[in-house]
């Protein structure tokens, strides 16, 4: 006799589209879920190819307000939108991505008795850290949740510190993960000692930090080149400072790439810079890179370190003399190049998606029941 599959709301108060590692990520997680039908709640424009990942896509109404003035007669109506849609739908369990924004707090105060899992992505958490309001939020999500789930341990202890050890028994660990059988990995590392290819990918912001990989260029000893693939504020400066130092021909910048052009494009380079230095949930481009076998040269965050552990190249986060002394020993050093390349691959074996759905699946399982 078949069993009836889980039915869950879930959805990012953002355009339906893979703009970012947190939609890329839903994206993949609910399409790797077995048994399992999903609404995704977002907000036009609807990517359609994107839209696939999901049984239903609903775009909500009400127009979005930031923290401020206003924002709690904003939570009313969209709270007011969102609970007709439950009221509606009468799912088995919500999935409340971001534990405080808008859209989770919204799904927390209508929920009544299904149960919600609350899922991190890390800027809720920072938002928390330097905001009242936010904090305030999420405890309030936190509270109404049966469970809540983040990648790490790290940002685990994170959000238990902030909602004042409350909800510790409800705190679960799974680490996010990727289509692994969608990526290609390079050939063999060039013997040698010679310049690098690095390539850097993701928001340019001031948390990323990408200046800190093009500063790192004026201080080593070799000429490598760096490209930078993404969008965000700092793009005009960051070529701006390149130019600057000189680096008009060693820094090259592209725009943002849909993931397959970018999974694509990975494999040509020689390794992968990371220079987050502040708050980072999982780092999805990390295990990317490493899929496709490069190298990466990281900042020791801890959350990073926990999904890394030895199979990449640490250096002082924010320090550019310090990136640059790791590029120039990762660039004289063939069989560090090598050793690091079969690593890489070995550890991003760890964090496939399906893996990711299966222990989502089985934990809202236990909250359903």
């Amino acid at each position: 006799m078949a069993t009836k599959p889980l039915t869950i709301v879930t959805g990012i108060n953002r355009a339906s589209e893979p703009s970012s590692g947190s939609l890329t990520l839903v994206n993949d997680l609910y399409r790797a879920m077995s048994d399992t039908h999903t609404t995704f709640l977002g907000r036009t424009p609807v990517d359609q190819a994107w839209k696939a990942a999901f049984d239903h896509l609903i775009p909500l109404s009400t127009t979005k307000r930031p923290q401020g003035p206003g924002f709690g007669q904003y939570i009313d109506q969209l709270t007011r939108e969102v609970g007709a849609l439950i009221e509606q739908l009468r799912p088995d369990a919500i999935h409340a991505q971001y534990v405080g924004f808008a859209l989770s707090l919204a799904l927390s105060r209508i929920a009544g008795t299904i149960p919600i899992v609350a899922i991190a992505h890390g800027p809720e958490v920072a938002a928390a850290e330097r905001s009242a309001a936010e904090h305030e939020a999420m405890n309030e999500v936190a509270a109404a949740s049966a469970a809540i789930v983040t990648p790490t341990s790290v940002l685990a202890d994170q959000i238990d510190r902030l909602t004042g050890r409350r909800f510790t028994d409800h705190i679960t660990t799974i680490p996010w993960g990727i289509r692994l059988a969608d990526a290609q990995v390079r050939h063999q590392p060039v013997a040698g000692t010679r310049p690098l290819s690095l390539v850097h990918a993701g928001r340019l912001d001031d948390n990323k930090s990408t200046i800190t990989a093009i500063e790192a260029l004026t201080l080593t000893d070799q000429p490598h080149c760096l490209t930078v693939i993404g969008k965000g504020p700092l793009r005009e400066h960051l070529e701006q400072r390149a130019v600057e130092l000189g680096l008009r021909d060693r820094v090259h910048f592209d725009q943002y790439l849909p993931r397959a052009e970018l999974w694509c494009r990975l494999p040509h380079f020689d390794a992968f810079v990371f220079t987050t230095r502040g708050l980072e949930a999982f780092g999805l481009v990390l295990i990317e890179a490493q899929a496709h076998g490069l190298p990466v040269v990281y900042s020791d965050l801890p959350g990073v370190r926990e999904i890394l552990g030895s199979s990449g190249v640490p250096y002082a986060p924010g320090d550019p003399r310090s990136l640059a002394t790791a590029l120039d020993e990762l660039g004289q050093n063939f069989h560090q190049r090598k050793a690091l390349a079969k690593a890489a691959v070995r550890n991003a074996r760890r964090y496939d998606i399906t893996c990711t759905g299966r222990q989502l699946r089985e934990l809202t399982l236990r909250v359903t029941s």
